[in-house]
């Protein structure tokens, strides 16, 4: 009995311990991640405006009075003011940005030039370490991948929000089962090691080893059918059976209203995160679909083209095929049908 109400704890604890890091720590980056993708698939006057919002909520930092002064700059800068001190504002908009010292000098010449007390560098890109340090030097304050979705989430929309924040807490619900499964089974084979033990004691001090043998396949029995029942499903088979998953008849409106079209866009989403080389689907508006991949185009383009061409009012959608982590490629553009 001791054996098993050891496993048990033994269970609990890294089960605990698991999911407190993917929910505390892992589920942040999955959100931060697929934040990044979202704003990224943003026009640019859409993330220059939720700049501007955050920064005048944020920092107190307003557009200028003087209409020839706020349009120095290039189209990517803007001045803010604050208290009638200027302050440059740099928006680099795209994850393909790599930041680093030289980048951040070209900002404090601009400063300079546009007589700002202070600079912003604003980008879902990566500035590097000795970007970071340089822009200490010169008083410039940088937002970029690792800490720009906190600072503009409040003022995305509330579709994009939820979307995003799902998705990251769907993971991490799935995560946290693999490791609850991955727990016990950990904990089952420390007791059964502990019973072995126990075993292995008694029959030196005389105990009947038919009897001994006899306990420890029940036990060996019992966790086997413990196994099978609670072994998660291969992603591989589940994503195509989600695939192949037929569609009701309710499914196919051509000109759906506005909730049933969110409806549809929902069911896709969830599809595509389900299929192989599919990471996530986000709809960052009503006809762009952002994807996140971790395979080849000639391998995940056609199931998502058999997904969206299943909802007639998804088939023209403009899908935006965001680069693989850790290959160096372009965002591709594509669409499965034309009007």
């Amino acid at each position: 009995m001791f054996s098993w109400i050891l496993a048990l704890v033994l269970a609990l604890a890294l089960w605990g311990l698991a999911a407190a890091y993917l929910w505390l720590v892992k589920r942040k980056r999955t959100e931060n991640h697929h934040g990044l993708a979202a704003l990224a698939g943003l026009r640019w006057r859409e993330f220059s405006q939720i700049v501007r919002q955050a920064m005048a909520e944020q920092r107190n930092l307003l557009p200028l009075t003087d209409s020839e002064d706020a349009d120095r700059g290039t189209s990517s800068d803007f001045l803010l003011q604050q208290h009638e001190q200027r302050w440059l504002v740099s928006c680099k908009h795209g994850r393909a940005y790599r930041f680093g010292v030289n980048a951040v000098n070209e900002l404090a010449s601009a400063m300079g030039l546009t007589g700002a007390v202070g600079g912003l560098l604003i980008t879902e890109g990566h500035v590097d370490r000795d970007g970071l340090n340089e822009a200490q030097k010169h008083a410039i304050e940088v937002f970029d991948e690792r800490n720009l979705w906190p600072l503009l989430k409040p003022y995305v929309s509330n579709d994009m929000r939820q979307t995003v924040t799902g998705i990251a807490q769907r993971e991490a619900a799935r995560q946290t089962g693999i490791a609850g499964l991955a727990a016990l089974t950990i904990g089952l084979l420390a007791g059964m090691g502990y019973l072995t033990m126990q075993t292995e004691d008694a029959s030196s001090n005389g105990v009947s080893a038919p009897q001994a043998t006899a306990v420890v396949s029940t036990a060996v029995v019992s966790t086997e059918k413990q196994n099978s029942a609670d072994a998660p499903p291969v992603p591989a088979e589940a994503g195509k059976a989600a695939a192949a998953t037929p569609v009701d008849a309710g499914t196919q409106i051509a000109d759906p209203d506005p909730a049933t079209l969110l409806r549809y866009q929902q069911s896709v989403s969830k599809a595509l995160s389900r299929m192989p080389g599919v990471v996530s689907g986000i709809w960052v508006t009503r006809s762009t679909l952002s994807v996140e991949r971790s395979g080849d185009d000639a391998e995940v383009w056609p199931l998502i083209c058999q997904e969206l061409e299943r909802y007639p009012a998804l088939r023209t959608a403009r899908v935006q095929l965001n680069p693989r982590p850790g290959v160096e490629e372009a965002v591709r553009w594509r669409q499965c049908r034309t009007y």
